[in-house]
């Protein structure tokens, strides 16, 4: 097979091609909570949560929206490579509150100057129908993308991180969200204790199944302050951490599995220094691992797809 760009559907490409320029992320931490720390679900978070892993500078719960995005678009344009910005609830649970509420939060951010849409990052199990309601009529006039943490298609494994809601969970929530205009995105940890390489690949089959717009992905890292830090302390053979090389050859084979119309919007994460546990890769750039999981996928000559199978990702809904 001949490719011209990418042999995956990257999410610049398609950002570029929905506006017709780039258009940057800011992000926001509005002080949201979760249902797992607040005990409504559970309490001390999921077993790998550190929200200050996310969380740039500017973004402090403190300062309003509109002041976290002021910062944020200065911060950028200091580059000079972008005039349009999507407002990103990212740091804990952003549909967890009132519709009222979440409308002024939303209404403020869209209000910004150059503001072109919203990124919301939540749960399956924290979107009421009427939020699904309005978001569908903000996205007649604005880019809305939904942002699900999925972390894992394993009932098993998402019992074990306590995050407190199943995959069934999951399912039922993107078949209420899709066709309603926004987009849906999902996101996926890799090498969560306990989990396979042929769990890992099945992942890429389920969630082939959802209805998804968009996928994050990324290796397992063990952060300070977090349960599974001090997990990882007490019992490392519990835990089979990617290498660079040996997540460069998975993620590889990986989007091989993967339907070929998703849009791929990230490969890793990467924590900051002084929070990261393990594993350590040496500092090396962002830019570099992409480049080299392009010249890997070359070398393999596979692309996005190369193994997909339409018939074993059928999804009937009950």
């Amino acid at each position: 097979m001949d490719f011209i760009g990418k042999r995956y559907n990257d999410y610049n490409s398609f950002i570029k091609l929905h506006f017709g320029e780039r258009v940057q992320k800011i992000s926001l931490d509005v002080g949201f909570s979760c249902p797992n720390r607040d005990g409504s679900k559970g309490y001390g978070g999921c077993t790998y949560c550190n929200n200050n892993t996310f969380n740039p500078d500017y973004c402090e719960p403190q300062k309003s929206i509109a002041a976290q995005l002021q910062e944020g678009i200065e911060f950028f344009a200091k580059r000079g490579k972008n005039k349009k910005f999507l407002a990103y609830f990212q740091a804990y649970t952003n549909t967890y509150s009132d519709l009222e509420s979440l409308k002024a939060m939303y209404q403020e951010a869209l209000s910004v100057p150059n503001v072109v849409g919203l990124v919301i990052g939540t749960r399956p199990d924290c979107i009421a129908d009427e939020v699904i309601a309005y978001l569908e009529e903000l996205s007649k006039d604005y880019f809305i993308s939904l942002d699900f943490g999925v972390e894992s298609t394993n009932e098993k494994t998402l019992l074990d991180i306590n995050r407190c809601h199943t995959f069934s969970d999951t399912i039922a929530t993107f078949e209420k969200c899709k066709d309603k205009g926004f987009h849906l995105g999902a996101h996926i940890i890799m090498g969560l204790p306990g989990e396979s390489k042929n769990d890992l690949i099945q992942h890429a089959v389920e969630l082939s199944k959802l209805p998804i717009d968009t996928l994050k992905i990324h290796h397992l890292q063990i952060v300070s302050n977090s349960v599974m830090a001090v997990q990882y302390t007490r019992n490392p053979e519990n835990f089979d951490l990617f290498t660079l090389e040996t997540y460069i050859d998975f993620v590889t084979e990986f989007i091989g599995h993967l339907r070929p119309d998703i849009v791929l919007e990230r490969f890793i994460s990467e924590a900051p220094k002084e929070l990261l546990v393990a594993p350590k890769w040496g500092g090396i750039r962002k830019q570099e691992i992409l480049d080299r999981i392009d010249q890997k996928l070359k070398a393999k000559d596979t692309w996005q797809g190369k193994y997909y199978d339409l018939k074993a990702t059928i999804h009937t809904v009950l």
